[in-house]
């Protein structure tokens, strides 16, 4: 059966659900007795009462669009709820590409997101009690818990290869591109080795690390890799099938994953041939979800096909951020049997279009 086929019933399923928890965190973060102390400023500023006025997703539209210098120069425990307050919280960090790194507190939001996506992992591709190897960015990021968190509800272990991406997309800012190359170079080196010496069954990265690994090792031959993990803004069809066809050989399985700090894990539709290598992703909605808007009316959403920027609200009793507005651009998708609700396709980075992005290994 194809995944594209969706049930009216489930679609309205989907929206009450959604509906619902709006009310639920609204509630949560706004009341008094479990505010969150900003939120709680703010709507005592504001010409609407949340509590009472915004009792669906639609109601969100009564919020202006969620602001990146809130998350950079509020102090974080303008960010802990009532209900949480005394419990010490961990800090996590966006990428920092457009300035000082956004933070977001947090306790358990990255094992609820990651508990709910384990669920979906194959057994063949992700054998219970194996060994995983994560390349990529560790550090402040909430991606390197959260992939471990995911190894161990698959009773796995988990290796790490650390990467600094803002380090090296700072040299290619400044054209200083033999030093990224031996710096992406020195992160090949340390996998090599891991893949040398230790069994792996799984491994996560990014398209221009996979690529740049496969130079360099067989991991058909000379591993025992059954499945790759690839996370990276922009995954063309073209790239998309290059790495599926060339790289992987159609022997080993694509996960393609769309996430960041501030969303949790979109998990991808599996690929169909009428799909012709396009990726689409839905986000981990009620708990968060997207709306892919008119760049100079975001108040309005594009048409499905049509490409528009990400617009994300999070929903969790740990973090309210309605209509933030991603650096990322997309295509609007239908729902899907899988997932009764809006999606977003070929996601690059916003205005890739019309000038030259720095992406650096992703």
């Amino acid at each position: 059966m194809s995944t594209d086929l969706v049930e009216e019933t489930a679609l309205q399923a989907a929206s009450d659900a959604l509906d619902a928890r709006v009310r639920e965190i609204i509630q949560w973060h706004f009341s008094p007795e479990t505010g969150t102390p900003f939120w709680l400023d703010w709507a005592s500023k504001a010409n609407f009462d949340p509590l009472k006025d915004v009792q669906s997703a639609s109601d969100l539209l009564k919020f202006d669009h969620f602001q990146d210098d809130w998350l950079r120069f509020e102090q974080p425990e303008r960010w802990v709820p009532k209900a949480y307050e005394g419990k010490p919280f961990t800090v996590f960090e966006t990428g920092g590409t457009t300035g000082m790194p956004k933070q977001r507190i947090g306790w358990e939001d990255y094992e609820t997101d990651y508990y709910d996506y384990a669920k979906t992992l194959d057994d063949k591709a992700f054998p219970p009690g194996g060994y995983w190897l994560m390349m990529g960015p560790t550090g402040p990021r909430r991606l390197r818990l959260s992939i471990e968190y995911l190894a161990h509800q698959r009773k796995c272990s988990c290796y790490f290869i650390d990467m600094d991406a803002r380090w090296v997309k700072k040299l290619i800012e400044r054209k200083q591109f033999d030093q990224a190359k031996a710096y992406m170079e020195h992160v090949i080196d340390q996998t090599e080795t891991i893949l040398k010496h230790r069994k792996v069954d799984a491994l996560f990265t990014t398209p221009k690390l996979l690529e740049a690994l496969c130079e360099r090792v067989s991991i058909i031959d000379d591993t025992d890799i059954k499945a790759v993990f690839c996370a990276g803004t922009s995954m063309s069809p073209q790239d998309v099938r290059f790495m599926i066809e060339e790289l992987l050989e159609n022997e080993i399985s694509f996960v393609p994953i769309y996430g960041n700090t501030l969303m949790g894990l979109a998990s991808s539709k599996p690929l169909e041939p009428e799909d012709n290598f396009s990726i689409s992703y839905y986000p981990p909605q009620p708990r968060a979800f997207t709306r892919v808007v008119d760049p100079k009316h975001t108040e309005n959403v594009v048409e499905y096909g049509e490409i528009g920027r990400v617009e994300l609200t999070t929903l969790t009793k740990e973090l309210f951020m309605p209509r933030f507005l991603e650096r990322d651009e997309a295509v609007r998708r239908k729902p899907c049997r899988l997932y009764p609700w809006d999606g977003v396709g070929d996601v690059r980075p916003f205005g890739a279009s019309e000038k030259k992005i720095v992406e650096g290994v992703y």
